[in-house]
């Protein structure tokens, strides 16, 4: 199954774009009465054929339309503090959204050592690993805020932080309701800081644990993540 992302697709006719185009045609050297698929990111799956092989303006024709395919019952947002080392963060992004997740928040901690991200780069990540799990909804990736500005949202369903500054805590796999709303905090490489565990606290986030080990950032949003679906 070859996937192509078009955001922009209504009706039944559409050309991908000069990026997928080139792909499609060049890469994959398909041609016409080809059969493809294509997602919008918004939850529909497309089945196309290949109408017009331009390598810089592909035309297709859609032949099918699935709705909400691989919807799911419960949502995941995830605030991490992205890595020093960009390429940890960037894999996170990939493998979280391979797993399944539906909301990224880049988040700046005290101890965060990474001020800034670029998101286009990292949207592309994301973008990338949504056709290679075959999912047709594409994750939501925010734009960088302080934890104390995030905290400030109005917040639904469970939310957690997950912190190793007590290993006396709830595991997450005894606390994630299925079917429910989730949001959890993930750290910096040094942890949260007892002031920022506080606040998140007085903010009606929980505190809970994802095992006995002392994760990596990056390690504990796939665990969060992988967690979550689990229990799903």
């Amino acid at each position: 199954m070859q996937i192509f992302y078009a955001p922009n697709i209504t009706g039944n006719k559409y050309t991908l774009t000069e990026e997928e185009s080139k792909h499609c045609i060049k890469v994959l050297r398909m041609s016409v009465g080809a059969e493809i698929t294509l997602i919008d990111g918004k939850g529909n799956l497309y089945t196309a054929t290949i109408s017009n092989p331009n390598s810089k303006s592909c035309e297709v024709e859609v032949t099918n339309v699935q709705a909400e395919y691989g919807k799911r019952d419960f949502y995941l947002h995830i605030a991490i503090a992205p890595t020093k080392n960009i390429e940890r963060f960037e894999w996170f992004l990939e493998k979280a959204t391979e797993i399944g997740i539906d909301e990224i928040t880049p988040i700046l901690c005290e101890r965060s050592e990474r001020k800034s991200i670029k998101n286009d780069r990292l949207e592309k990540i994301i973008i990338s690993a949504v056709k290679q799990s075959i999912k047709a909804y594409v994750p939501k990736l925010n734009e960088m805020v302080p934890l104390k500005q995030f905290l400030r949202k109005s917040f639904n369903g469970q939310n957690f932080i997950a912190h190793c500054n007590s290993w006396d805590l709830p595991p997450l796999k005894d606390q994630v309701k299925p079917n429910s709303k989730i949001t959890i905090l993930i750290g910096p490489e040094g942890d949260f800081s007892p002031d920022e565990v506080e606040l998140s606290i007085q903010n009606d986030f929980s505190e809970i644990s994802l095992g006995t080990s002392r994760l990596r950032t990056e390690t504990a949003g796939i665990v969060a993540c992988h967690t979550v679906n689990l229990k799903n």
